[in-house]
């Protein structure tokens, strides 16, 4: 076997992985596949004597972008050599008197105060300099911004976004493709936001675990002590127990008992030493502190048949593969089923019908497949939608296959429009969830959008419906009442048209001064005279109109609502006759449509693709070979990332 070359394609894979997850915020393999990939790396370093200067073995973390100002460490932040063993764990400990907490799954934060006051705050970064956070750390929801020392402090946390909070942001999305994936994900973009209006937002919560230095004080040589002193400053500390080797196990069931209904995110355990002088006399290796250790869960798999692969249709005509396999007991539960999120994460595990495979849950929590031990390979996609016998296609976008429905009127679509027409950017009617509309559409309560504001007719069935009673009911009824009172753009953006957005709806119902009537009547032509309107979109929005089914439902709806005047905008129209495009991946805005909403609040139009009208690109990737950044090169449009923008929208 040639190890070298084996070596260097664990790396290139480990590396793409954590380039993902750190500074992109998506996953492209699970925790187990990383740490699986990670240890045997870790293995063949040890066969061979060579690691190579790109091993993520060397690594401590993401690189710092550009876009925050950035500041080198007091001290370097060194990873946690880790195991899953318990035996490996009560070795460490030994007869030494050793803090075990939680190892919170968030965004490394240091604090530093001054005077009592908080002074800076930076992110982890790679170990050894790290992104100024400072006025994202002033509006976390727990940090205390003065406290009663007046001495130099310097702490680390975890900054985290609870489970409660990412499911309530996430149920605001009606688009179920643009929720965020996990806590993790989340808080890192929250974290690193240059509008700290969006942190604030976001809920994130800071929990202290170590303390690196404070002036004039001492602590007996103990962590412990300077835990409790830090949770007597103000600051919530991570939960830990004082362990050794022989009540160490009674700690662990503890935590594991606990880590599926913890609120806060968690991937494992921190084991310290707390006396600080013992732990600092053992030094380090390169990459890691010898005092302290980190236990990641020993993932519980458990072998089973796949049944068969369920295909999951959405609003969007995304198709999405779930695993249902034969019942399997895991962390205490009974699971059958597991997303496999697209077709090349089929094929990557080669998945057919009566395959055996291990499962495990993700952090405990989320059923996922660990690996498939037959690997009879990818057969029988399906060429109709389950919900509709429509014609199916596979697309592929950065470099991910997926299946889509081509039928635009798939009774799946239709359930989704509904949850769209009641989201919060739309209508915004709350006890209206998507099982609850299911359940309304399959029960013939609901056909249109109209029909929704007569539901009051069918009370004495709704309230029968498991889960619902009279102040179920009630409630939806004031919220349903409430949105009768709407404007025009959350109109047009709640039918569901084909590529109108929020934005988009805003645009054009500027472009013609609010009038329905006139917007009705608009022609393709007419259409793409509005800067941001292309041709494909001009036309799906003009044919929805002409569309004689819509007109009758659009006019069953209007007899319920009552457009309220748009508020007049009083910004600085700085942006005035300026053109954007925006493309790939976002970091400090939630997404594409609240910097659109940016430009066009100060005057500017955003479109699709690049033109020679196209004053600015904004890409965070200027080096990417993507297409329209060739097109801004060869047109000579500049290139600039979101922190270029905010600093041209003066924000």
């Amino acid at each position: 076997m040639d190890y070298k070359a084996e070596m260097q394609v664990k790396v290139a894979r480990l590396t793409a992985a954590a380039k993902a997850y750190y500074q992109e915020d998506r996953e492209i393999m699970s925790n187990y596949e990383y740490d699986k990939l990670y240890d045997e790396l870790v293995e063949l370093e040890a066969k061979t004597g060579i690691i190579l200067a790109n091993s993520p073995t060397l690594a401590v973390g993401y690189e710092v972008q550009e876009q925050l100002p950035k500041e080198a460490h007091e001290r370097t932040m060194l990873s946690l050599d880790k195991t899953k063993e318990r035996d490996v764990l009560k070795s460490f400990i030994g007869e030494q008197p050793t803090l075990l907490s939680w190892k919170l799954d968030g965004l490394t934060v240091v604090l530093h105060y001054l005077d009592g006051k908080l002074n800076k705050a930076i992110t982890r970064g790679n170990g050894i300099i790290g992104e100024i956070v400072t006025s994202n750390a002033k509006v976390f929801s727990n940090i205390p911004l003065q406290i009663p020392f007046k001495g130099a402090l310097v702490l680390r946390g975890e900054a985290v976004i609870t489970y409660a909070d990412f499911k309530k942001i996430n149920d605001e999305i009606a688009d179920v493709d643009a929720r965020y994936k996990n806590p993790r994900n989340l808080c890192s973009g929250s974290v690193r936001q240059l509008n700290n209006e969006i942190t604030a937002k976001r809920h994130v919560h800071f929990y202290a675990f170590s303390l690196v230095s404070a002036t004039g004080k001492e602590f007996n040589n103990s962590h412990e002590q300077q835990i409790k002193w830090l949770s007597k400053q103000g600051f919530e500390i991570v939960e830990y127990i004082k362990v050794t080797a022989s009540t160490v196990d009674v700690a662990l069931d503890y935590f594991s008992e606990n880590v599926t209904s913890n609120n806060l995110p968690s991937d494992g355990l921190v084991a310290i030493y707390d006396d600080i002088l013992y732990g600092e006399s053992l030094g380090s290796t390169a990459k890691f502190p010898r005092n302290a250790l980190a236990f990641k869960w020993e993932d519980e798999t458990a072998e089973t048949i796949l049944c068969e692969i369920e295909w999951s249709p959405s609003r969007t005509g995304l198709i999405n593969p779930v695993a249902i396999f034969e019942p399997v007991e895991l962390e205490g539960t009974t699971v059958s089923r597991a997303s496999v999120h697209n077709i090349s994460i089929m094929k990557m595990l080669e998945l057919g019908i009566n395959d055996h495979i291990r499962v495990y849950k993700a952090n405990m929590i989320i059923p996922q497949i660990a690996e498939n031990l037959t690997r009879s390979g990818v057969k029988d996609i399906p060429q109709e939608c389950p919900a509709c016998g429509g014609m199916t296609q596979i697309t592929k976008a950065n470099e991910v296959e997926s299946l889509y429905c081509t039928n635009a009127d798939c009774a799946a679509k239709a359930i989704k429009s509904f949850t769209l027409f009641v989201s919060r950017d739309a209508l915004n009617i709350e006890g209206l969830s998507e099982a609850t509309l299911e359940k309304f559409i399959a029960k013939g309560f609901i056909h249109d959008f109209g029909d929704i504001f007569e539901i009051e007719q069918y009370k004495d069935e709704i309230i029968m419906i498991e889960g619902f009673g009279e102040k179920s009911y009630e409630n939806m009824i004031k919220s349903i009442t409430k949105a009768k009172q709407t404007t025009l753009p959350r109109l047009i953006y709640a039918l569901g048209i084909e590529n109108i957005g929020v934005a988009n709806a805003k645009m054009i119902c500027k472009a013609y001064a609010y009038d329905l009537a006139q917007i009705e009547m608009a022609t393709p032509e007419a259409l793409q005279e509005i800067d941001g309107i292309g041709e494909v979109i001009a036309k799906t929005f003009s044919d929805y109109f002409k569309d004689n089914k819509n007109k009758v439902k659009l006019r069953h709806l209007l007899q319920y609502i009552q457009m309220e005047k748009e508020p007049e905008n009083n910004a600085e129209q700085i942006f005035a006759k300026m053109n954007f495009v925006i493309t790939g991946a976002v970091e400090y805005f939630a997404n594409r449509n609240e910097i659109k909403a940016l430009i066009e609040n100060k005057g500017g139009k955003v479109t699709g693709s690049v033109t020679s009208k196209t004053n600015y690109l904004i890409n965070n990737d200027s080096t990417s070979n993507s297409s329209k950044n060739k097109r801004a090169k060869a047109l000579g449009v500049e290139i600039i990332s979101e922190a270029d923008f905010m600093k041209l929208a003066d924000v």
